[in-house]
């Protein structure tokens, strides 16, 4: 593990996942990598957090340590390391986007973004909204109770519990790092709202995606994170 590239708390993540066909997937798969299976399926995931007290080498820069993140990632396998790999990632500044794709190849686009999160008597309430394509996309969960730490075996688990991180660089090689944090717990959740259009967000070969509702949900808490690249 090298120096960490960023630091920053990931915080009320909603993780809503799919079953995807495995031709969506094919032109994100990066080299070396194979897609991580579970029961039979290929499986995407769209996630929105809050990004928050970040710092970038160290440094905190004034107006970029607090945002919010939309991203669509789906899940691989590299030898015995299971890992997350996107296919597009939203942040409200054109900066961070446009330095993640520069430096990193990764899928950022800047976009007008707002988040939401209201800790309330009854438990939590997260809200994420990203404007692209002419119109507004929104992702809404709501707690029914207090935070529960689920089993190893868990489908839960699996969609929230990942180390490595794998993407393509611009010769084609592959990209690899590693994504540190304590296990997360769970909020149990009460109400899940998603309005979106897949054929705008990523493209016109996601449109059949619209109107799929995603066959579970993770409302984790999230926590300090650390990332780092590797060989």
């Amino acid at each position: 593990m090298r120096r960490a590239f960023l630091t920053a708390e990931w915080r009320n993540l909603i993780l809503a996942n799919f079953a995807v066909p495995e031709e969506l997937l094919r032109p994100h798969l990066p080299p070396g990598c194979e897609f991580d299976r579970r029961d039979g399926a290929c499986w995407a995931s769209l996630v929105a957090f809050q990004f928050l007290n970040t710092r970038v080498l160290g440094i905190s820069w004034p107006g970029f340590r607090n945002f919010p993140e939309w991203n669509l990632r789906f899940y691989v396998r590299r030898g015995e390391e299971r890992g997350v790999c996107f296919v597009r990632e939203f942040v409200p500044q054109w900066t961070v986007a446009t330095i993640a794709r520069v430096l990193y190849n990764e899928p950022y686009r800047a976009a007008r973004m707002a988040m939401d999160v209201r800790d309330e008597p009854t438990g939590t309430r997260a809200e994420y909204r990203v404007r692209w394509g002419g119109r507004e996309h929104t992702m809404c969960a709501e707690s029914a109770a207090p935070p529960v730490r689920p089993a190893a075996d868990s489908l839960e688990h699996w969609f929230k519990e990942h180390e490595h991180g794998f993407g393509t660089g611009r010769r084609g090689g592959l990209i690899r790092y590693g994504v540190e944090h304590p296990e997360w717990d769970v909020r149990p959740i009460r109400d899940l709202h998603i309005d979106i259009d897949w054929g705008l967000l990523y493209g016109p070969e996601w449109a059949p995606m619209n109107g799929t509702a995603p066959a579970s949900a993770v409302f984790a808490v999230g926590s300090a994170v650390r990332v780092s690249p590797r060989a």
